[in-house]
């Protein structure tokens, strides 16, 4: 977590200075607006993983005498088959087109639609066949 932490709060500075030079050269609000808030999201995100890393023990990527071998096994449980995604694309898309055009009733249906369909992706080995008994 510490690399991400790194990347993250130096593309965060970088976007502050880039932000200060841009507002200064170009006296342009939106620009300055859009890196200053760029800096500001990334920089959430590296302090997060910072405040993470110091809460976890120190994980193979992180060491510099770790092996391979350390990081191998099981990284989690991915669907292999699964159609929700493309729902999901199919309701987000539906929304989008509501929000381009401006139909109130459009963006509602989608907005439902899409949670729907994240929850069913949310959900999908937790009912029907795919539910583990316990």
């Amino acid at each position: 977590m510490k690399v991400e932490a790194l990347i993250f709060n130096l593309i965060a500075v970088f976007c502050i200075v880039a932000a200060a030079v841009y507002g200064i050269w170009s006296r342009e609000p939106i620009g300055t607006t859009a890196l200053v808030l760029s800096g500001g999201l990334t920089g959430l995100i590296g302090g997060f993983f910072w405040f993470v890393s110091r809460r976890i023990d120190a994980r193979p990527e992180d060491r510099k005498d770790a092996e391979i071998a350390e990081g191998a096994g099981e990284l989690g449980f991915f669907s292999p088959a699964s159609y929700w995604p493309f729902a999901i694309a199919l309701a987000a898309a539906t929304t989008g087109l509501g929000m381009a055009f401006w139909y109130y009733w459009l963006i509602a249906l989608g907005g439902v639609a899409l949670l729907i369909t994240i929850g069913g992706l949310l959900f999908e080995y937790y009912v029907g066949q795919n539910a583990q008994s316990s």
